[in-house]
């Protein structure tokens, strides 16, 4: 399918303070913020469609809990004036939300997805868009994840969680660009 960034809505997923607490593993990409607000800046400065996605826990104690502190998004990637914010308390932005319908009303073909982190949220989000019909593209590298036990006593390194789901995620649910590609072109096959 031929990609018409016009008709693409850039979906962060997550972008919130809480990942940068002492509660959560090690995380691997640096540029995470970086190729995110790259991303944000090019649809914002294009006057594309945006829908931030923010995870509001249920789960007592949690620092994503609203109220938290961690619930708050990253510098930089609050919602602006005119840009849509879904909120979820599962891991995928399409459940128990309406962001489907947001989606159709915007007139979207496709949905280009970044955040934190590419296994969990990222990657639920992307199978379930995947699942039903949308054109997801994922941007790797400015998507993170963290450092995960491996159930024997060791611990898998955040950049073999990345490498793993990626390669899942491109080979059955979406298209995979790296940020220097949508920020720097208008239309591609």
């Amino acid at each position: 399918m031929k990609l018409d960034l016009d008709r693409a809505v850039l979906l962060p997923i997550d972008m919130q303070q809480a990942f940068d607490g002492p509660s959560w593993p090690r995380r691997w990409n640096n540029k995470v913020d970086e190729n995110g607000l790259a991303l944000l800046a090019a649809w914002r400065a294009a006057g594309r469609p945006i829908i931030h996605v923010r995870h509001d826990s249920v789960q007592p104690g949690s620092s994503l809990a609203p109220g938290a502190p961690g619930n708050a998004f990253r510098p930089g990637f609050e919602p602006q004036k005119g840009e849509q914010l879904v909120t979820k308390s599962v891991n995928s932005a399409f459940i128990g939300t309406d962001l489907d319908l947001r989606l159709k009303r915007l007139g979207a073909k496709h949905v280009v997805t970044f955040g934190i982190s590419t296994d969990m949220c990222v990657s639920t989000t992307v199978r379930t868009g995947a699942n039903m019909g949308w054109d997801m593209i994922l941007v790797p590298d400015a998507s993170d994840c963290f450092d995960l036990p491996d159930g024997h006593g060791g611990t898998i390194a955040a950049e073999d969680v990345q490498r793993a789901h990626v390669a899942t995620l491109g080979f059955e649910f979406a298209r995979l660009m790296p940020t220097a590609e949508l920020t720097g072109l208008r239309v591609a096959a």
